[in-house]
């Protein structure tokens, strides 16, 4: 059986640099009817379980480290025994919401991850933070970005430990070589294609 996405969307509280904004999170859960991954465990726990159900969670994968991207992470692990995956190069940001708990495993730019049969190769995407990971499943036609590529455009580079040029660079050297009908899906709202964000990237400032 080749492994279906499945879409969650829970709602909190983004935090940085003494900010705050609510936030809507995509939550995506990979696999089939006997294993799965959740991409990035977001502010509701128990709400991502109940999607996981009784299938065995194999990882909870990180595309970042901003805290509405792992709030949820450990207490999901504490709960199925799942380790969390996160780029080496996001801990100095995952520190910042969980400075006494480690993640359980690195990513690495090029390792697969392999689930009900299908594998997802780790794209590392610095720009959004250090260790910004995408994550592309070449059979299923899809690459999940977190909050690297989005609907419109690069995610944001305004805050701590971002930098506008090299998600620029991230994204056009690593992302725009994939086929252009790939599917997108983003940390937040609608999805997109690599095509219809090539061909709007024409427009994109340089710095």
């Amino acid at each position: 059986m080749t492994a279906i996405v499945q879409n969650l969307v829970t709602s909190g509280v983004f935090e940085l640099d003494g900010g705050s904004w609510d936030v809507d999170n995509n939550v995506w859960i990979v696999g089939d009817d006997t294993e799965v991954i959740v991409i990035d465990a977001a502010h509701d726990a128990n709400a991502i379980a109940d999607v996981v159900g009784d299938r065995a969670l194999r990882a909870i994968v990180c595309t970042h480290a901003h805290n509405d991207h792992v709030n949820a992470a450990p207490a999901l692990a504490e709960r199925t025994g799942a380790p969390i995956l996160l780029h080496p190069a996001d801990r100095v940001v995952w520190d910042l919401t969980h400075p006494d708990r480690a993640p359980d495993g690195d990513l690495a730019d090029g390792q697969t991850i392999t689930i009900a049969g299908t594998d997802l190769k780790v794209i590392h995407t610095p720009g959004h933070a250090p260790g910004a990971v995408c994550l592309h499943a070449p059979d299923l036609g899809v690459l999940f970005t977190g909050d690297t590529l989005f609907h419109g455009g690069p995610g944001a580079t305004g805050r701590s430990y971002s930098d506008y040029p090299t998600i620029v660079k991230s994204i056009r050297e690593r992302l725009f070589s994939l086929p252009d009908a790939t599917s997108v899906r983003t940390g937040h709202g609608e999805g997109t294609t690599i095509g219809e964000e090539k061909t709007a990237s024409k427009d994109w400032p340089e710095s």
